[in-house]
């Protein structure tokens, strides 16, 4: 179906540049106080999505069409958040939650292969309409592939047992309501702007997260407590 990928909120390239430069230092910070290596790809999800952000400020300075910066912004949208997500729920979760994070785990794997397929495949495009970028992919069966898609990633954070990631599930399984009832199945990309402010939650998040060996090459870094 054309048409999965559509509007999104973002309004010029000095916006996403702005808006990615502010959430990917967020990312940085959150990268810099983690204390455990299993807590790193969840903590540093502020700074992938601020860096798709900047992405997409290059879309914009390209003109759009099937370029590099256009595939780079569909990859992490798509196949790279479905499994980065879920993954890092599952890793950072104690393991007596981890089972429950199987099926979102595994559903998450499976819809990445599928758009990893597509993108490879079938050519994806970014248009600019007005002050707004338009992205369109040739998606067969996207009510079922957006329906995996969000359960790997908003079913994992409901389920990852933290209030905090609760929390941020909640604002971005809203964030997908909305943006689906005004763009229907063109959401995807107005939800990831909406996400991406959202992960700033997990700066909270990371402030509350256990003391634990440092991650490779942080060891010389010392502890909140110890500030």
């Amino acid at each position: 179906m054309t048409g999965f990928l559509g509007d999104v909120m973002c309004w010029s390239a000095t916006a996403d540049l702005v808006a990615g430069t502010g959430i990917a230092a967020v990312g940085v910070v959150c990268v810099v106080r983690l204390r455990r290596a299993r807590d790193l790809p969840l903590g540093a999800l502020p700074l992938l999505l601020g860096t798709h952000q900047i992405i997409e400020s290059a879309v914009w300075r390209s003109g759009g069409g099937t370029g590099p910066a256009t595939l780079a912004w569909a990859v992490v949208a798509l196949p790279l958040l479905a499994v980065w997500v879920p993954f890092g729920v599952w890793l950072a979760a104690p393991p007596s939650v981890r089972s429950r994070l199987v099926v979102p785990v595994v559903v998450g794997l499976l819809t990445s292969v599928v758009l990893a397929y597509f993108l490879g495949t079938r050519p994806v495009t970014a248009e600019i309409r007005g002050h707004t970028l338009g992205y369109v992919l040739d998606l067969p069966h996207a009510p079922l592939i957006v329906a995996g898609y969000l359960l790997a990633t908003v079913g994992s954070l409901l389920l990852g047992g933290d209030p905090l990631l609760r929390l941020l599930g909640v604002l971005v399984a809203a964030g997908a309501a909305v943006c689906a009832a005004l763009w229907r199945l063109e959401f995807i990309s107005t939800w990831c702007a909406f996400a991406a402010v959202a992960a700033v939650v997990m700066l909270a998040w990371v402030r509350r997260r256990p003391e634990g060996p440092a991650p490779p090459g942080m060891s010389g870094a010392r502890s909140p407590a110890s500030r």
